[in-house]
């Protein structure tokens, strides 16, 4: 039997989302979509093979087995919380959004549903929790995106920094994951996720760095456990539509997808 999927969400992400679930994934159905306002969603739905209803993101509940959340962050809760409660499964990239409301997870269990972060934009995930088997003494991790990949952060528009025409790198954040996912929410997923997987976001270390030497949005991580020591280091190609928003996020969700039927998992 085929579960039934929902999109919450129908930008750069969800629409590639869309458009593979649209071309065929083993045990899945794309039926409903949830979209913003502007109208994005109607017009992206227009270039599916398959009709695919276009409701708000509470309806998807009642409608879809599974909801997989591409909303900005500010829209999660809305999302989870019908979702979680009817028991439902959520896969989310949205790990900023997880940490600034960890009463989902709470919900999750008493509704006997299932939240899932997709880390696969992220190397190192299955190591970083199997080091947190053991102890971990130490995590830091440096990011490091072009100017316009941070130009509509929350921190920089609402504290009126220019990012134009820069000469050198700028540090604009250094402090823990949890603070950098206040300030950044759309843009620290990495950070947020890699604080949920290892020793927590309080003693997770963040920098981020606008660099106009880079082309790619980059993201060094050093963890230090009595099991292994770990650098691990990802050069994520911007997506043309959004250059915030790496070309292998939406990829992520496709493989976590694609797991939740697989006969055969790699990875943990």
């Amino acid at each position: 039997m085929e579960l039934a999927v929902g999109i919450a969400g129908y930008g750069t992400i969800g629409a590639a989302v869309g458009r593979a679930l649209d071309a065929g994934i083993g045990g899945l159905k794309l039926v409903a979509v949830a979209g913003g306002p502007g109208g994005t969603a109607q017009a992206g739905l227009k270039n599916l093979k398959t009709p695919v209803a276009l409701v708000t993101a509470s309806e998807l509940a009642s409608l879809c087995d599974v909801i997989v959340d591409c909303a900005p962050t500010a829209a999660f809760v809305g999302i989870a919380e019908p979702a979680l409660r009817a028991g439902r499964t959520l896969i989310s990239i949205s790990g900023a959004a997880i940490l600034l409301h960890p009463e989902m997870i709470e919900l999750a269990k008493r509704g006997g549903g299932h939240l899932i972060l997709a880390t696969g934009a992220l190397l190192g995930f299955d190591a970083v929790r199997a080091a947190a088997e053991g102890i971990i003494h130490s995590v830091k991790m440096v990011t490091r995106k072009p100017p316009m990949s941070l130009v509509k952060a929350k921190f920089v528009v609402e504290n009126g920094i220019c990012l134009e025409n820069l000469a050198e790198p700028v540090r604009l954040f250094s402090g823990n994951a949890r603070q950098g996912a206040a300030l950044f929410p759309a843009n620290v997923n990495v950070a947020a996720a890699l604080g949920l997987a290892g020793i927590g976001p309080d003693r997770t270390q963040l920098e981020i760095w606008a660099d106009p030497n880079c082309d790619r949005n980059c993201h060094r991580i050093e963890v230090d456990a009595d099991s292994a020591q770990l650098i691990l280091e990802i050069r994520n190609v911007p997506s043309i539509e959004n250059p915030g928003t790496g070309r292998i996020t939406a990829l992520s969700l496709i493989a976590a997808l694609k797991g939740l039927n697989a006969p055969f998992r790699v990875g943990s």
